[in-house]
């Protein structure tokens, strides 16, 4: 089971031609273990449902376009692409940091109090502190 958060429904769109390769993407991707891939009827595009741990939006397009499929390639498309690209690697780098104990945090804080000076640790003599 994913975790929650990390299962993606994306879309991938495919130029006009060549013809058919959208049929083509669909039976190469149903071959991978843990992608859900379904045709979307009337338009030329794929709808594709992954967990990031497992693929990307990315390595699916690379892998694709190595294949020798054509991408859409509109600005809408490559817009897309991109904001999904940084989404999907922030998430990811994200989730791969290791967990910061939130209890723990304020222990840096503390230390670094600790060695300053402050309070009653003035080193000036008593005699130059009262004023006369």
């Amino acid at each position: 089971m994913p975790t929650p958060g990390t299962f993606k429904r994306r879309e991938l769109r495919f130029s006009t031609l060549p013809e058919n390769q959208t049929q083509r993407a669909l039976i190469l991707l149903r071959g991978l273990d843990g992608l859900r891939v379904e045709r979307i009827e009337g338009r030329r595009a794929l709808s594709v449902s992954y967990d990031i741990f497992d693929y990307t939006l990315e390595g699916l397009e690379e892998a694709l376009m190595q294949q020798g499929f054509h991408l859409d390639n509109s600005l809408f498309s490559k817009l897309m692409r991109a904001l999904i690209r940084y989404c999907e690697q922030t998430q990811l780098h994200t989730l791969r940091s290791p967990q910061r104990l939130i209890k723990k945090s304020n222990e840096v804080y503390v230390k670094a109090w600790e060695h300053h000076l402050h309070g009653d640790h003035d080193d000036t003599p008593p005699e130059l502190r009262e004023y006369k």
